[in-house]
C-alpha cells in the first residue's frame, strides 16, 4: 500500500517521469523480495540498516556496478525520506547508509571531423524518409536534446520565424533552444516533404511521423541514430545520447559559456554539466602543445 501511494506522489506532486517511477517501482520491489527472501519481513518498521547494507553487498556480488547499485539507493533513500514526512516512520535507516564509490566515467562522443563527414559526405535516403533522418541527426546535434524531448516534440513547438524549439523536458519542465538557419533549412524541406506525403492524414500535432504517418517512437529513433553512426565512427554506443554528449563537448571546445551549456541541456544542476569540461581537457592540451613555443 505504501509502495502504491509513493508511486502515486512521484507522479503527480514530484513529477516524475513514466520511467523514472517505473524504474523506482522495480528497485522498491527488488528490496522488498530480497527482505522477504532473507529476513522474512516485509514490515518496514522493522527494516535495520544491517539489511540494506546486505542488500547492496548483494547486489555488488551480482555484479551489479556502483552506479547502479547507487541509483536503487537512491530510490529507496526517497522512500523513506517520503515516509519520514508522512509520519509513517518514526527513524529513517537510510540516514546510516553510505553509498559504494563508483568510478565516474568521461561521457563519449563523436569528432568534430566524423560529425563533418556524416553531414557533409554521408548520403541520406531521397525523399521523406531521408528528410526525416538526417533531421533528427540534425536535431540532437545541434540542439542537444534528449530522445524523449525529440519524439514528443509537436509542431507548435517548432518556431520556424524565431529560430527556436520548445521542449518538454525531465520533470515537464519547459525550456527554449535556439537553432542556426542551416538547421531552419532542414526542418523546412522536412516539414514540406512530409506534408507532401502524408497531409492531413497523420496526427494533428505530432512533429516527426513514420512513413505510415503515425507519430515517431523511440526504438525507430534509436535504429536510425545507431544506423547513420556507423557509417562514421567505431565507438561502442552509437546512442542518440552520444549525439547530446556530441553537442555539449562541441560546444565547450569553441568556447560556449558552461552555464549556457547547462541551461540548453535542461541540467539541473551545474555539476551535471561540469562532466563535460574533462573531454576539453584533452583539447586544451592540444592547443597548449601546438602553440607555446617551449611546450
Amino acid at each position: 500500500m505504501h509502495i502504491d501511494n509513493f508511486r502515486q506522489y512521484l507522479a503527480s506532486e514530484k513529477r516524475y517521469s513514466l520511467h523514472t517511477v517505473t524504474a523506482y517501482d522495480k528497485d522498491l520491489q527488488q528490496f522488498f523480495e530480497f527482505l522477504n527472501n532473507n529476513y522474512s519481513t516485509q514490515e518496514i518498521t522493522e527494516i535495520e540498516p544491517l539489511m540494506i547494507r546486505a542488500w547492496i553487498m548483494e547486489l555488488i556480488d551480482n555484479d551489479y556496478s556502483g552506479k547502479t547499485v547507487n541509483r536503487k539507493l537512491s530510490a529507496l533513500k526517497t522512500f523513506y525520506r517520503y515516509l519520514r514526512n508522512n509520519n509513517l516512520l518514526q527513524v529513517n535507516p537510510m540516514l546510516k547508509i553510505l553509498p559504494p564509490k563508483t568510478n565516474k566515467t568521461l561521457p563519449e562522443f563523436v569528432s568534430k571531423e566524423q560529425m563533418d563527414l556524416l553531414l557533409d559526405d554521408v548520403a541520406f535516403e531521397t525523399g521523406f524518409e531521408g528528410r526525416r533522418n538526417r533531421l533528427i541527426i540534425e536535431l540532437f546535434y545541434f540542439t542537444g536534446i534528449r530522445l524523449a524531448e525529440l519524439v514528443g516534440l509537436a509542431n507548435q513547438d517548432v518556431d520556424l520565424k524565431k529560430n527556436q524549439i520548445k521542449v518538454l523536458g525531465k520533470r515537464n519542465k519547459e525550456r527554449i533552444i535556439p537553432f542556426g538557419n542551416t538547421l531552419g533549412q532542414s526542418i523546412k524541406e522536412y516539414i514540406s516533404e512530409r506534408d507532401m506525403m502524408i497531409g492531413m492524414n497523420g496526427p494533428a500535432d505530432a512533429f516527426f511521423l513514420t512513413e505510415k504517418g503515425v507519430k515517431i517512437y523511440k526504438k525507430l529513433v534509436y535504429r536510425i541514430v545507431n544506423s547513420y553512426l556507423s557509417k562514421v565512427s567505431t565507438l561502442k554506443k552509437k546512442s542518440p545520447h552520444i549525439l547530446r554528449h556530441t553537442f555539449a563537448t562541441h560546444m565547450l571546445n569553441n568556447g560556449a559559456d558552461l552555464n549556457a551549456i547547462k541551461e540548453l541541456l535542461g541540467h539541473a544542476n551545474l555539476s551535471a554539466t561540469q562532466v563535460y569540461t574533462h573531454n576539453t581537457i584533452d583539447k586544451l592540451k592540444s592547443i597548449y602543445n601546438q602553440a607555446h613555443p617551449r611546450a
